[in-house]
């Protein structure tokens, strides 16, 4: 395994700090509906070169911008008819998000350590088709990490980070009707590495790509210019990159202080049909702190001083943007707290409701498993948007209880159904034995319920109109099922002993519903350690099995487990992204096929009602040699 030194001290400094540390006023007069862009490289220029000692004042608002073109519009039509079931556990439907294993017809497409490999599932078999690496030929990719895999159509997409080359990395492969690979293209995106112990960086909605990516701003004497988007398409040499849009792309900051800007927020939209990677990029400036979060009609950023560091009392201490799918100019609306992650967020058909807590500093790396002090729902009508000049008012703020937070306790939180969950809980650390609380809150007002779990909250789950709560306590993994009713209450339970979850992503956990039955009725996959380890310990090891229970009339019913084998493993000598950042293992459910993904193997079971049988196992390991590109 060759992994440089630069390119793992990047992340895995972040994951030290976690492991070592672990008011409002009145609304001001009505704005503008939107943030006005510069009006001229020479106008942005100037504001990037003496932003510290003479910002610019607004400008007048520019003429009216030409009409979009319609692929931006088309977005939303999309999104809001792709609703269709598939294998990754997306927050909102039909906004895909960006994982290690993807469906492609008859085929599973896995990436995994700097390499995509493709599995059969036809004629009700499995076995290896192809395998390729996931970054382009002739690359020295020890440097970079590959996180994250979308596909549309019979493109596949893989977005990653290269420290050695300094930007995100949009790799694009074809994959053919028999699931066979072939790279096509590469491009870099200028930017500072974009990791999240949470987030996805990419989104998909139709054809368009949707990618975060942040760029902090030089210091010294060094070009400013330097830190808004670019692009350029790898052709074996560093090109020279090339900027994405113009000034008219860039927003001003409405009346943040001088010393808080130091990183633009980019949000690229890239068209994967386009032969040659097509993207736009909307820029907004402010401090490194954010959080993403990407509905089926917007993305919003919330962006926060590092670590909730205060502002003067007299303004918000951060801002939320809004940055809409059809193409319109983005807004903005100054906010206090902070959120936990994306999560903490749910738009609906007039508002986007917020659970923000008093200090938290986004989920840039592991601030997520950070944050503390008081909770509260914010809710504001998307009217509300505008330049950003104007303030939530504390009317906007229900003022919630605060969870009982331990040693090294990390929150989490869920929208589900009419109310929102949340509680805290052990998460990448080594679980511990406690009671903690699990506060129930209704989204529109009214009574909040308050129950205690003889565990940490450490993932919450959508079940249908359910929920379902798992956490640990120093032996045992639990499953709470929480009831959503006219009363909140806690359900069954069913609890795994002598284990612990090894997935913490959201990612790790699927729930597929009765298709004969009630939605909140179905089959749940989890992976799972044994002995109970540190949540940390899944970018080094393998998910020991993968359990199934069945949900039936509020109840749970273990059906069993797939175990991962031992047997055989072998040195992949792995060059790249040897660091299972995203985890490694999945449940997976298509077409009444029930399987576990663990490491290298790819397990199928034969549920019944009461049990789940293995059917069949392959691995697809690579051979001892480099893969081909």
């Amino acid at each position: 395994m060759q992994t440089s030194m630069h390119s793992t001290f990047g992340r895995v400094a972040g994951m030290l700090l976690y492991v070592l540390a672990f008011v409002a006023l009145p609304n001001i007069a009505t704005a503008p509906a939107t943030l006005i862009a510069f009006r001229s490289e020479a106008q942005l220029a100037y504001y990037l070169k003496h932003r510290l000692h003479r910002p610019l004042p607004p400008p007048s608002p520019p003429p009216p911008p030409p009409a979009q073109a319609s692929d931006m519009a088309s977005v939303v039509v999309t999104a809001e008819k792709a609703a269709a079931p598939g294998i990754t556990n997306n927050q909102v439907s039909g906004v895909d998000e960006g994982d290690i294993v993807k469906q492609h017809g008859d085929a599973l497409v896995i990436l995994r350590r700097g390499r995509l490999f493709t599995v059969s599932l036809a004629e009700r078999g499995m076995h290896p088709i192809d395998s390729i690496n996931a970054y382009p030929p002739g690359v020295d990719a020890s440097a970079d990490w590959y996180d994250e895999m979308l596909i549309s159509g019979d493109r596949i997409v893989v977005i990653g980070y290269s420290y050695q080359r300094g930007g995100t990395e949009i790799n694009r492969f074809h994959i053919d009707s028999r699931g066979h690979l072939e790279f096509q293209d590469a491009y870099q995106m200028r930017s500072n590495d974009y990791y999240s112990s949470r987030n996805y960086a990419s989104r998909l909605i139709g054809h368009q790509l949707i990618l975060y990516s942040p760029r902090y701003l030089p210091y010294g004497d060094a070009d400013p210019s330097v830190a808004l988007p670019a692009l350029r398409r790898w052709t074996g040499t560093e090109a020279k990159f090339e900027r994405i849009g113009t000034a008219r792309e860039v927003y001003l900051p409405p009346d943040l202080p001088d010393d808080q800007i130091d990183t633009v927020h980019t949000v690229s939209f890239c068209d994967l049909t386009a032969a040659i990677l097509a993207c736009k990029a909307t820029s907004v400036f402010g401090p490194d702190g954010r959080t993403f979060y990407v509905s089926s009609r917007a993305v919003y950023v919330w962006v926060i001083p590092f670590w909730g560091q205060s502002g003067p009392r007299k303004r918000a201490t951060a801002l939320l943007y809004r940055l809409p799918l059809d193409g319109g100019a983005p807004s903005a609306i100054g906010v206090r707290g902070a959120p936990e992650d994306q999560f903490s967020f749910r738009e609906d058909a007039a508002a986007l409701r917020v659970l923000v807590r008093s200090q938290g500093g986004g989920d840039a790396m592991w601030s997520p498993e950070f944050s503390e002090g008081a909770v509260s729902l914010l809710q504001i009508p998307l009217a509300s948007f505008g330049n950003g000049l104007n303030e939530a008012g504390p009317a906007r703020y229900r003022n919630l209880p605060s969870p009982k937070d331990i040693h090294y306790s990390a929150f989490h939180n869920r929208f589900v159904g009419d109310y929102v969950l949340y509680g805290s809980g052990t998460s990448w650390g080594s679980p511990q034995d406690y009671n903690s609380t699990l506060v129930i809150a209704p989204v529109d007002g009214g009574k909040v319920t308050q129950l205690v779990l003889p565990h940490g909250v450490d993932r919450i789950e959508v079940m249908g109109h359910d929920a379902v709560v798992v956490g640990s306590d120093s032996h045992n993994v639990y499953f709470s099922s929480v009831t959503l009713g006219a009363e909140p209450q806690i359900g069954d339970r069913y609890v795994l002993t002598g284990a612990a979850q090894s997935e913490t992503r959201s990612h790790g956990f699927f729930f597929n519903p009765d298709p004969r039955g009630d939605d909140s009725s179905g089959v749940l996959g989890l992976p799972v350690s044994r002995p109970a380890t540190a949540g940390n310990r899944q970018l080094f090891d393998t998910s020991a099995a993968m359990i199934f229970l069945r949900r039936s009339d509020a109840r749970f019913s273990p059906l069993g487990e797939l175990a991962a084998h031992s047997e055989g493993v072998v040195d992949d000598r792995c060059v790249a992204s040897c660091v299972d950042w995203y985890g490694n293992a999945r449940p997976i459910f298509i077409g009444g096929r029930t399987f576990a993904l663990m490491g290298y193997e790819l397990v199928e079971g034969s549920v019944s009602r009461s049990t789940i049988s293995e059917t069949g196992r392959i691995t697809f390991a690579p051979a001892t040699g480099p893969l081909r590109n």
